[in-house]
């Protein structure tokens, strides 16, 4: 096994601020959503709206464990460039994989959320063509 010097996880650590920044970013344009959602359903309970609902409730949950496998990785980042500091080379690179582990788990979450976020818009565009359709049947009577 080769030797971890302190750039390694330095680099992985800035990596995963930057990440980290993007599920923060993600997450607060969930929050702002989530108000507009809920003063759409108080006028409105209609199916579309509770599909919303439901679709945004896992993408928050998927969010919330990107965010805690995202820290767990940085976390362990820190440690890694401890061990190295005070000479512990052995237990850092295990330290270290782990925390590349936790990184490939919270990268994986992302896509899944990514992939059910499509599902949001899908219901979206849906609704738009039902609403165009009807307005065209109207329209023809």
């Amino acid at each position: 096994m080769k030797e971890l010097t302190l750039i390694t996880p330095t680099f992985l650590f800035s990596a995963v601020s930057l990440i980290l920044l993007a599920y923060t970013n993600r997450f607060l344009s969930y929050a702002q959503l989530v108000r507009t959602l809920k003063d759409r359903y108080m006028e409105d309970h209609s199916a579309v709206t509770r599909a919303q609902i439901m679709n945004l409730r896992k993408r928050l949950s998927l969010t919330r464990m990107m965010q805690w496998f995202g820290v767990a990785s940085l976390l362990l980042c820190v440690a890694t460039m401890f061990l190295i500091y005070v000479g512990f080379q052995t237990v850092s690179a295990y330290v270290f994989a782990v925390a590349l582990f936790l990184l490939i788990i919270s990268l994986f979450l992302s896509v899944w959320e990514i992939q059910i976020s499509t599902g949001s818009l899908e219901i979206y565009l849906k609704e738009m063509e039902n609403e165009e359709i009807q307005e065209k049947e109207r329209n023809q009577n």
